[in-house]
């Protein structure tokens, strides 16, 4: 504008007394953030990740250290910076300096070509992209270790991640009607991401579930965590395999997997398919049944639990088949599969709130990177979520924190000694912050150094 400083405010026509100043180092707009650092400290998780990962860095200039570059990877897709493409803008931001620690507190956070080397050079290194792998479960292990789960379940699925390039691994999936990559998932019944693994796009929904699940039973094996009484798995019928059952009941898990029908399950069921005489009723009619049925790949016959429902208006009634080692009544064994249908809404948060399918480097390794950053991404918001959020805002979902707790706004005040955050109390009041501080403040071990009485 004529007139002004390239440096000073800027005036507004429409009321002249008012006046736009930018401070893009005393302003930020993801506040909330500071919350999450809080939780990632009381936990140990950055930290215990960076001892896992190698720096394969060989000059002594390194301006930040491994788990820096780790906090403002995951830091910043929480706030919804799905790359790094906005590392230029972010490593100005105060909150995020304030979050990386180190050097950025004073100098800046990485810039975008520091964080893209960080991501698809160092981690791409097989042994760093294996112990990133292997990290979500840690960070879990180190929840549970503050609360002990009495039960675990286990949902496995898989979804797609769109593509619109020429990526390594991507191909046409029928089943999805889509050119995508084609990632395998294992949730628990917090919404926690056990473990996932990022498979080409043409690759069936169930290939390389052996390398996804089995670290996953392993630590919740009896010796592991004895504390866990019960253990739990679902799965849709593309995890209806011999071998899964088979290993399912050796590790002593109990199971409901849902069966394609064929020709020897309907005749099982054909005394329930047949509609009643007279009039139909005007609401859902439900009949179960269970029998015992050996394929011929099995290595023994298992109980199958059958449901027939009968809809007005529809000619022919819809039927679904689970197979299950578990005594349930049949009923409840229906109700407890139908329970998988949590693993899809978690898909779709981590979908639409960290857009964990924003997949798009051109290598495969560097996109496994990302999906394994993004995991990590999803489970620090849902451990807040979880383990530390009031009951005013227990219900809200990761879309619902980010947008109303991450994104609020903040002004940086220094002073000698300390760096007060000026945070806006219009989206998220005093004492819900305080709550959800004190909250993460019991997840604490003592002190250093502290004895008991």
């Amino acid at each position: 504008m004529a007139g002004e400083a390239e440096s000073g405010p800027l005036r507004l026509e429409f009321d002249r007394s008012v006046k736009v100043e930018f401070s893009g180092s005393a302003i930020s707009s993801d506040g909330g953030l500071l919350l999450h650092r809080e939780l990632d400290d009381a936990l140990g998780l950055s930290d215990m990740a960076a001892g896992l990962l190698a720096d394969v860095r060989t000059g002594q200039n390194g301006r930040h250290r491994l788990a820096d570059f780790l906090r403002q990877s995951v830091f910043s897709r929480l706030a919804g910076y799905e790359d790094v493409n906005d590392a230029d803008r972010l490593c100005h931001d105060p909150v995020m300096r304030q979050i990386v620690g180190g050097r950025a507190v004073k100098t800046g956070a990485a810039s975008a070509s520091a964080m893209g080397r960080f991501e698809t050079e160092m981690l791409t290194q097989p042994d760093n992209l294996t112990a990133l792998i292997d990290l979500p479960g840690r960070w879990i292990d180190a929840v549970h270790d503050k609360r002990p789960p009495k039960v675990i379940t286990l949902d496995m699925d898989s979804s797609e991640s769109p593509v619109h390039g020429d990526q390594e691994g991507s191909a046409w999936n029928g089943h999805f009607q889509k050119k995508c990559l084609h990632p395998l998932f294992v949730f628990n019944q917090f919404g926690d991401l056990e473990r996932c693994s990022l498979r080409p796009g043409n690759v069936h929904s169930a290939d390389g579930w052996e390398d996804v699940l089995k670290p996953v039973l392993a630590r919740y094996s009896a010796s592991a965590r004895p504390s866990i009484k019960r253990r739990r798995f679902r799965g849709d019928a593309a995890f209806a395999i011999p071998a899964l059952f088979d290993l399912l009941e050796a590790e002593g898990w109990d199971y409901a997997i849902r069966m394609k029908s064929n020709a020897k399950l309907h005749e099982r069921i054909d005394h329930l398919t047949k509609r009643s005489p007279g009039r139909p009723p005007n609401h859902v009619v439900r009949l179960y049944t269970s029998f015992h049925y050996r394929a011929k790949s099995w290595s023994k016959a298992r109980r199958i639990v059958a449901k027939v429902e009968f809809h007005p208006g529809e000619l022919f009634p819809t039927v679904g088949f689970i197979v299950t080692n578990r005594s349930l009544p049949n009923e409840r064994v229906m109700a407890f599969y139908q329970g998988r249908g949590t693993a899809e809404q978690h898909i779709k948060e981590g979908k639409y709130a960290l857009k964990w399918t924003r997949l798009s480097c051109m290598k495969f390794a560097a996109n496994a990177v990302r999906l394994q950053l993004h995991a990590l991404a999803y489970n620090l918001a849902n451990f807040l979520r979880t383990a530390a959020t009031p009951e005013l805002i227990e219900r809200w979902s990761l879309t619902s924190l980010r947008e109303r707790l991450i994104k609020t706004g903040t002004r940086l005040v220094r002073h000698g000694r300390y760096a007060i955050f000026q945070i806006a109390e219009v989206a998220i009041p005093r004492d819900v912050f305080a709550a959800i501080l004190n909250m993460i403040n019991t997840l604490r071990g003592p002190p250093a150094g502290a004895t008991c009485a």
